[in-house]
């Protein structure tokens, strides 16, 4: 009676992976270049044939959208990066302007998610440099949830000093890799 359970047990497991597999909807065929803002949800695009991360990032890249951009903002949606003075996580005022126009955006839209990579200079130890990136993730994070964006919408993460973009050892090179990127993996804002 026991070994006929045991083999029940995985057909039916089966099944019902199967069943629910069966019931998803492949998504509907729109033409890219569409203004997402016409119908009042985003595009999506034929993504048969792609790979799951794949066909996210066609997606992402069809529901780009150009609500909550403005004449004024835009120059500030374009910069992607903001920069810190040594050993610190504090933001200037050019960042706050950056910031401010960010926020702007990524409030009006929801479906939007931005990834907040804090990196630092090559000076210091890997662990004393982890924290640091963190900080300044946490502190960018911090400026856009105060301005209104939700905190779903956002992840900070720390590299540290392991992805410089400037590979020079002098002040150059580290005022460079001393920044936070903000990386939009969702509906980015569509600057054209």
């Amino acid at each position: 009676m026991k070994a006929v359970k045991l083999l029940v047990l995985p057909v039916l497991a089966t099944a019902l992976i199967m069943t629910g597999c069966a019931n998803r909807k492949p998504a509907a065929d729109v033409q890219v270049g569409q203004n997402p803002n016409q119908s009042g949800s985003l595009p999506s695009v034929n993504t048969e044939g792609l790979s799951e991360d794949a066909a996210l990032n066609a997606q992402n890249l069809a529901g780009a959208s150009a609500k909550g951009v403005t004449a004024a903002n835009k120059a500030f949606l374009a910069k992607r990066v903001v920069h810190f003075n040594y050993d610190s996580s504090d933001l200037s005022n050019e960042d706050y302007q950056t910031l401010q126009g960010h926020a702007q955006y990524l409030v009006a839209n929801a479906n939007s998610k931005v990834a907040l990579t804090g990196h630092t200079d090559e000076r210091g130890t890997r662990e004393y440099n982890m924290a640091l990136g963190e900080r300044r993730a946490k502190a960018v994070e911090s400026f856009l949830i105060t301005n209104g964006v939700a905190a779903t919408q956002l992840e900070a993460v720390s590299y540290g000093k392991e992805m410089p973009v400037d590979a020079g050892h002098d002040e150059n090179a580290w005022k460079e890799n001393r920044r936070v990127e903000l990386n939009y993996e969702a509906v980015p804002p569509l600057l054209k």
